[in-house]
């Protein structure tokens, strides 16, 4: 899921901070537009470290605000007040235009926590072996658990999720799950088969529960939501995009006193302190003196520009699929997290999923719908999975290609049949393989591309040792 709100894709607004002039008036002269002082290069660095360092956790905060800023949850936009699920009950079609490459393969169920009054426990019942994951993640987009049917198993279970230094006793049966901060993003997936099997996820899905460790063996109804008429409506890219330095600084200032930064931050928290970014203490932008804070306005432009200069370093090129096996974690790889941040806000870790795109053929060229394409899969080399895979097809927007026979993915719901050998070939085109379309994904007339998923996938995906096949020109 690239986005729970819809964004402008990667052609986020880009705010530049302009310094402030003073008009000095002096008696008998015109007045002069002081200029700012040059910062110091070193300075100008660790400001521009400062801004991509804070980003994720800003961009975090901001979804949360847009996530949960409703009385109560909302199937249709997947928001729901703060330890609340938010469950999508609907099949992701051609007409849903809210969520950008959203899947068919899962139904989304996602909550954020507040654990600074007391730990919430999470509830999941027995899911009879079907698929689902709840990975968790801190302040700082880093998934920090994944209870679900691959690491606790299919059983009931009851999670208690606690915030940093929480001390004390939980009842029998619950497991402790231990967060790093007081926020925390649930973004959790329930294996879905098709139209027909909606029906029993949903009723899965309703039984998820969260409930304060107050309220646990006992009935409880959440509160309703409270709207803050001070959150902007703007999707939380832009509005981040869109903050000046006081603004963003500030708030990174206020969100790591609740949201501590992680031990090998330590370094970039003493540089933070020399900018005068203390966690828990009120940013005053010129407390540093003015070539400080003049390198603090520079930041966030240049900063923000370094962030959009990374996208097409955040993933490896393999046969013409984009892929990336290192998300989820980011120790201080604080660029490729802020970039992350930006394009596809909370993935997966790869052992619960591993998502891989194809813009290009295997010769390089854009994929479009006048051609026809192959996906050929030697025997044996389907993707290496312990749950299920699929290649879903995406207009060049992000969204389901409407076509004749309603299918949007190949490999889960509609399963290919193998050639004779073993070997398995997927059809990429506008019109219908003659004879093949149970292995047909059909395309678009123009420009399109596919993304191939695979959930639970075996140590060959993750460690590389496994290739996806090209997508190859067929006549």
């Amino acid at each position: 899921m690239k986005a729970i709100h819809k964004r402008r894709g990667w052609r986020a607004a880009v705010c530049t901070a302009v310094a402030a002039f003073t008009l000095a008036a002096v008696p008998g002269t015109v007045a002069q537009a002081s200029v700012p002082p040059k910062p110091k290069p070193d300075v100008t660095a660790d400001a521009v470290n400062a801004y991509i360092y804070g980003y994720s956790l800003i961009m975090m905060r901001a979804t949360e605000q847009a996530s949960t800023n409703v009385v109560e949850p909302s199937p249709a936009t997947i928001q729901a007040p703060v330890n609340q699920f938010a469950n999508a009950d609907t099949i992701n079609t051609p007409d849903q235009r809210v969520i950008a490459a959203g899947n068919v393969d899962t139904l989304y169920s996602l909550a954020w926590l507040d654990l600074k009054k007391e730990p919430m426990v999470l509830h999941l019942p027995d899911t009879h072996g079907r698929l689902v994951m709840m990975p968790m993640l801190d302040a700082w987009m880093n998934v920090f658990a994944s209870p679900g049917t691959r690491t606790t198993g299919s059983a009931a279970g009851d999670f208690a999720v606690t915030a940093p230094g929480w001390k004390g006793r939980l009842p029998a049966g619950v497991t402790q799950i231990k967060s790093p901060t007081d926020t925390v993003w649930i973004v959790g997936r329930t294996q879905l088969d098709g139209p027909s099997d909606l029906p029993a996820v949903k009723d899965l899905v309703g039984q998820y529960t969260l409930k304060p460790l107050s309220a646990h063996g006992r009935d409880y109804t959440p509160p309703a939501g409270q709207i803050d008429p001070t959150v902007p409506a703007t999707n939380p890219v832009d509005r981040v995009a869109g903050m000046d330095a006081e603004t963003y600084f500030s708030q990174l200032a206020s969100l790591m006193a609740t949201n501590p930064p992680a031990k090998e931050d330590t370094p970039m928290v003493a540089t933070l302190a020399r900018l005068g970014i203390v966690p828990g203490k009120p940013f005053d932008i010129n407390a540093r003196g003015p070539a400080t804070a003049e390198a603090l306005r520079q930041a966030v432009s240049e900063g923000y520009k370094q962030i959009q200069n990374g996208i097409p370093k955040v993933t490896e090129q393999v046969n013409g699929w984009s892929v990336n096996l290192h998300l989820g974690t980011y120790g201080t790889d604080y660029l490729l997290r802020a970039v992350i941040a930006l394009v596809g806000i909370g993935p997966n870790i790869p052992e619960d999923a591993v998502y891989m795109q194809a813009f290009r053929d295997g010769q390089g060229n854009p994929l479009n719908g006048a051609n026809k394409y192959v996906i050929h899969f030697a025997p044996g080399q389907t993707p290496p999975v312990n749950a299920f895979w699929s290649l879903t097809m995406y207009d060049p927007s992000g969204f389901l290609v409407d076509n004749p026979i309603n299918r949007y993915e190949v490999g889960h719901n509609a399963k290919p049949i193998p050639n004779a050998d073993g070997s398995v070939d997927i059809y990429i085109q506008h019109d219908a393989p003659a004879g093949m379309e149970s292995n047909w994904l059909p395309a678009p007339s123009s420009g399109f591309w596919v993304c191939l998923r695979m959930y639970s996938p075996q140590t060959s995906v993750t460690d590389g040792t496994w290739t996806p096949a090209a997508v190859t020109v067929t006549s």
